[in-house]
């Protein structure tokens, strides 16, 4: 099993930060919330402390593979609100998860998690 699915069964297991033990030491991670991408392990561990405590019901509906990745459609809410999104996911030469680009809809469930992911990151010391 790959990077890429280990990722998602920890996920699929309540252990959202524990999944990030598949990521690479320099992983770029692409949100939605800001417009650079966070890097570094470090960095993106802390950002996936808060959606754990941020996703209410996060769960995987949609698997499809491909050569170069693998793309995990979800669905979740966040404040009540119903979101819909996909985790693009691209493994290195090493194997491990080296690239992870998330898309959101629909607009009005984008904004209420960039507030709420924000806030946790401010609130956390991550950004400012």
């Amino acid at each position: 099993m790959n990077a890429a699915l280990r990722f998602k069964a920890a996920v699929e297991a309540g252990d959202i930060v524990g999944a990030t033990e598949f990521f690479s030491d320099g992983i770029t991670f692409h949100s939605p919330v800001k417009f650079q991408p966070f890097e570094g392990i470090d960095t993106v561990r802390a950002l996936f402390r808060v959606l754990q405590r941020t996703f209410e019901d996060f769960r995987y509906v949609g698997q499809y593979d491909g050569p170069g990745g693998h793309v995990l459609h979800f669905r979740t809410a966040v404040g009540g609100r119903q979101v819909e999104g996909i985790d693009l996911i691209e493994l290195d030469a090493d194997g491990r998860i080296g690239a992870f680009t998330v898309m959101i809809r629909p607009q009005s469930a984008l904004t209420a998690v960039g507030e709420a992911i924000w806030a946790g990151l401010v609130a956390d010391g991550v950004v400012s």
